[in-house]
């Protein structure tokens, strides 16, 4: 039981430290460059939603709407696939490596 505590102290003990937010100030400078293609779909998108502002939401029924408001979040979600990757932060990293010595 001691030794239980003893891991449960160091996970909080690290939660604390990790919890702070870095400056790094380099990694969100960086742009990475898109390529032609992307650029190109990137010109669509903005042009879409453009045409989708200048729209008259008073006139259009509910099922209109409805269809403008997925085919927004269809081009949120292909920008979100295009632009990051998955993170996991150090506490979870924790969290999971602790959960899988308990288990086995």
């Amino acid at each position: 039981m001691k030794k239980l505590l003893a891991v449960f102290a160091l996970f909080i003990s690290t939660q604390v430290l990790v919890a702070a937010p870095a400056n790094d100030t380099k990694g969100k400078n960086e742009k990475t460059e898109l390529t032609e293609a992307q650029t190109e779909q990137l010109a669509e998108i903005e042009a879409r939603i453009d045409e989708i502002k200048a729209m008259d939401f008073s006139t259009m029924s509910k099922e209109e709407i409805k269809d403008v408001r997925m085919e927004l979040k269809e081009m949120k979600k292909e920008a979100k696939r295009a632009g990051g990757g998955v993170y996991i932060s150090v506490g979870a990293i924790i969290i999971i490596l602790l959960i899988l010595i308990l288990v086995t």
